[in-house]
């Protein structure tokens, strides 16, 4: 898969990736660009830039001294954290509790990227932590917890692993369902309401969020959705699961 840089308009840059997993199929990866109000910018998780992609990004942010922070946004992506902070030794680096436990070599900020510091230091961003599943799961392999981010003036929507696109996403099939992360139902809280409070969090994002138009997945490319299409295909999917989440 080779690289891409997508520009959404209005200051919000979807940059498509590679990762190949066990060494045979390449899922996708993705990072973005993020014009702040100020003329600085932001990068939104860690991805090792390369090639044409990686000089379109430098020529954008004045060979990248413009960029004043990287806000990685998934606890478990954390492959390309230490070689960004290698290439942007300037920016300030936004993350988890488990990035700065499994990359401490990254001089990391002391705010949370999901803190309500960060939220109010970047107001051109919406930022919503799902509730009643684990953002930081004590199991490896449950990735359905991310900080979820939104841009309301390219009306883009960026998820890691939360919400997923069909089998079709790949093909940017504008009709494409939105799925839930496949380790939804093991991230849910050992708590009676966890799957209410998940799916009730879920539909008012959907509301709050109707206006999403591109959607940008880490694994699932980068889909373009039809006014009020984002909120109508999250709350069917909620609506479908909803039984089972909160049987638990």
């Amino acid at each position: 898969m080779h690289d891409r840089l997508h520009d959404l308009g209005n200051g919000f840059w979807n940059i498509r990736g590679s990762f190949v997993r066990d060494e045979m199929i390449d899922i996708g990866n993705q990072s973005a660009l993020v014009r702040l109000d100020s003329g600085k910018f932001i990068l939104l998780d860690s991805y090792t830039l390369t090639g044409e992609v990686r000089e379109q990004v430098l020529t954008l942010t004045n060979n990248g001294k413009d960029i004043e922070a990287v806000l990685n946004v998934h606890p478990f992506h954390t492959v390309h954290c230490a070689r960004v902070a290698k290439d942007f030794p300037h920016a300030t680096f936004y993350g988890s509790a488990r990035h700065h436990k499994q990359v401490p070599e990254v001089n990391w900020s002391k705010d949370y990227v999901e803190s309500e510091a960060v939220a109010q230091r970047y107001p051109e961003l919406e930022f919503s932590l799902p509730k009643g599943i684990y953002y930081i799961s004590s199991n490896d392999s449950v990735h359905s917890g991310s900080l979820l981010v939104y841009h309301p003036a390219s009306q883009s929507l960026y998820v890691d692993d939360t919400f997923e696109l069909a089998p079709s996403k790949l093909f940017n099939d504008v009709k494409a369902d939105i799925n839930l992360h496949a380790t939804t139902l093991k991230a849910l809280k050992d708590e009676a309401d966890a799957g209410q409070r998940y799916c009730d969090w879920a539909l008012n994002l959907a509301q709050k969020w109707r206006d999403v138009r591109y959607f940008c997945g880490a694994h699932s490319g980068l889909v373009v959705f039809e006014t009020g299409e984002f909120a109508e295909k999250l709350t069917a999917t909620i609506h479908k699961a909803r039984s089972t989440l909160e049987a638990g």
